[in-house]
């Protein structure tokens, strides 16, 4: 049984400071729902008369009645389209601003040139993992693609791998695995004969730190995913974070000055296309 006191706590004091109660009778409910707790000592330690005497309202058991599931890690800030535009503004590149249906179009089209692109879209990740709001994408079927992004942007080690983000709906299909895993935490064993076809995001061992996507909570995310596994087959694209040895990107000015920075073909900030002006 647990029971939570939602109240100021100087109320239970001898002397107003929250100290030991002199006197703490209550009257608790069992099941869930308000109950309440008598107070029949004042701040000074005095019985109040009873007219005085003021019921303090509890909750019993709250996780209960207003459950929390977490679903997603997409906490951080947004910024929508016209903020963008105005960070733009004060770097040299070219901006197109571009209807959903062409956006996703033109993004799945230079991801299947073989080009690095940033996706700055929604709310920031909390936590260590790009999950699709600070991210660069790529093909995961070229087997080239991981040194491209490393001299390209991340300049980091050949054998540290990058990560799958897949249609939730087609885990099963691609990995030993029959459920979401939606933060990139975990890694798992792609299937055999799937291997080959994504050889980018593979690991020596045959496995994958997979972030799966859900159309309920990355919406713009999955449609991208899912346009370019109907384009080529291969409802995955690589994902690693928006940045070039430095935090994860916050703003779309950090965003451009990365993009700016390194060799990215182009960056997407909402509905907005960049490019350098050169």
């Amino acid at each position: 049984m647990h029971y939570s006191i939602l109240g100021n706590p100087r109320n239970f004091s001898r002397d107003g400071t929250g100290g030991a109660p002199k006197e703490f009778p209550l009257r608790l409910d069992r099941g869930e729902g308000q109950g309440e707790v008598s107070n029949p000592r004042g701040d000074t330690g005095d019985s109040p008369k009873d007219s005085e005497a003021k019921p303090i309202s509890t909750y019993n058991s709250p996780l209960k009645t207003l459950p929390f599931i977490q679903t997603h890690a997409y906490w951080g800030p947004s910024f929508t389209t016209d903020q963008c535009r105005a960070a733009a503004a004060k770097f040299p590149v070219s901006v197109t601003e571009l209807a959903d249906d062409l956006l996703f179009d033109k993004t799945v089209e230079a991801l299947c040139h073989g080009q690095v692109i940033g996706w700055f879209q929604g709310r920031m990740e909390f936590g260590a993992r790009a999950l699709g709001g600070r991210s660069l994408l790529a093909d995961p079927r070229r087997t080239d693609m991981r040194d491209i992004i490393n001299l390209k942007i991340k300049f980091r080690e050949k054998f540290r791998p990058f990560a799958p983000s897949i249609l939730e709906e087609a885990v099963s299909d691609w990995f030993e695995l029959n459920e979401p895993s939606p933060y990139m935490e975990k890694v798992f064993p792609i299937r055999v004969e799937k291997r080959a076809l994504i050889p980018a995001v593979t690991h020596v061992d045959g496995s994958g730190r997979l972030q799966s996507v859900s159309r309920l909570t990355h919406p713009r995310y999955h449609e991208l995913i899912r346009r370019f596994g109907e384009r080529t087959g291969v409802p995955i694209l690589l994902n690693t974070s928006l940045n070039e040895n430095e935090p994860i990107v916050h703003t779309p000015g950090q965003a451009i000055d990365c993009f700016l920075r390194t060799q990215m073909d182009a960056i997407v900030l909402e509905n907005l296309w960049v490019e350098r002006t050169s």
